[in-house]
């Protein structure tokens, strides 16, 4: 990376910003099968701050674990600029994680993140770096999050820390986000933070990125959107059954919560979602189920277990109904 890329000429009209001092620096580590749309959408805001400003704010560099290309997610190879390497003062180190993160860590990695965080460096996960952050012991209390379809496994191996659903958290010098657009929310954060809103603003619309709403913006599309439906008891039961993958509720305990009869809720939810209560709650729990499959190492009972299913005879019968082939089929795909 030379220092003539990290200012490049734009259309978009010019925006004073007051700042004297050295550019803040970024380091990028990219974790083998890391994702590339998060990686991509931390580093852009970045490039287009210094572009309608048209002054080095910030520089940005790629580091992988020992300085050679990685191949991501998508089968493309990255290039970095350098191996892992301290991190100077005032700059930020982030983790880039995509597929597979329960394994892609190295020792190498972990040690400098444990160095690092001595060194009171700000630290972050994009993606599922959340994992490298959990195993390097650098989340305790803190806020943190990573990408939906990872916490569930996240949970299984870090029991007694607990994601937000949040799109991206910033609790002191730990800074997580959900990777895809919510890398480009932090991003925008920290413009913000350091350099005002106007100028987060003209990012934002630069990356043709409508700004989330915020640290608490919700990562997943709510059960009224994604169902089409306001009906509130409807929201409330499907709530309690996401709520209680683990021990389900039975249905007669899920209609004296919502305090309604048995009939009413079986015609809410044939009227909605043309199907049964027990169907739904079924394949939800499917749903974690396959999600533990693809990012843990737990055996086809454990995860029966853990997706509320006593039966692993009954369990598999119901994968294979929702997913077209037995969880063994699927362990022996992925192995």
């Amino acid at each position: 990376m030379t220092d003539d890329s990290f200012v490049q000429k734009g259309a978009a009209a010019k925006l004073d910003v007051p700042f004297e001092g050295e550019p803040q620096d970024f380091y990028f580590l990219l974790l083998k099968k890391a994702t590339m749309l998060p990686v991509a959408a931390a580093i852009e805001p970045l490039r287009i701050a210094n572009q309608v400003t048209n002054t080095r704010l910030y520089r940005w560099f790629v580091m992988t674990e020992d300085g050679e290309p990685i191949r991501c997610s998508n089968g493309m190879m990255i290039t970095p600029d350098m191996p892992l390497r301290p991190l100077p003062a005032d700059s930020l180190g982030f983790v880039c994680a995509g597929v597979e993160p329960q394994s892609t860590a190295g020792e190498a990695t972990l040690n400098w993140l444990r160095r690092e965080s001595r060194f009171g460096r700000s630290i972050g996960g994009i993606c599922t770096g959340a994992f490298a952050l959990a195993q390097a012991g650098l989340i305790k209390d803190q806020k943190f999050t990573l990408h939906w379809e990872n916490q569930p496994g996240f949970i299984e191996r870090f029991p007694r820390l607990t994601p937000s659903a949040n799109t991206f958290e910033v609790s002191g010098p730990l800074m997580t986000c959900g990777g895809g657009n919510a890398a480009t929310d932090l991003m925008l954060s920290l413009i913000e933070a350091r350099h005002g809103k106007q100028l987060a603003i003209i990012v934002a619309d630069m990356c043709l990125h409508a700004r989330s709403g915020g640290q608490a913006a919700p990562q997943k599309s709510n059960f009224a959107v994604a169902i089409g439906s306001r009906n509130q008891r409807l929201l409330n039961a499907l709530q309690l059954m996401q709520e209680a993958i683990e021990e389900p509720l039975q249905i007669g305990d899920l209609c004296a919560r919502l305090d309604i009869s048995r009939r009413q809720l079986e015609r809410l939810f044939a009227r909605y979602l043309n199907q049964s209560p027990m169907h739904v709650y079924c394949d939800m729990r499917l749903s974690h189920a396959f999600a533990l499959m693809n990012e843990t190492s737990m055996s086809v009972t454990e995860i029966a277990l853990a997706s509320g299913f006593n039966s692993t005879t009954h369990f598999s019968r119901q994968f294979k109904r929702k997913f077209g082939a037995s969880p063994h089929f699927f362990r022996k795909g992925w192995s």
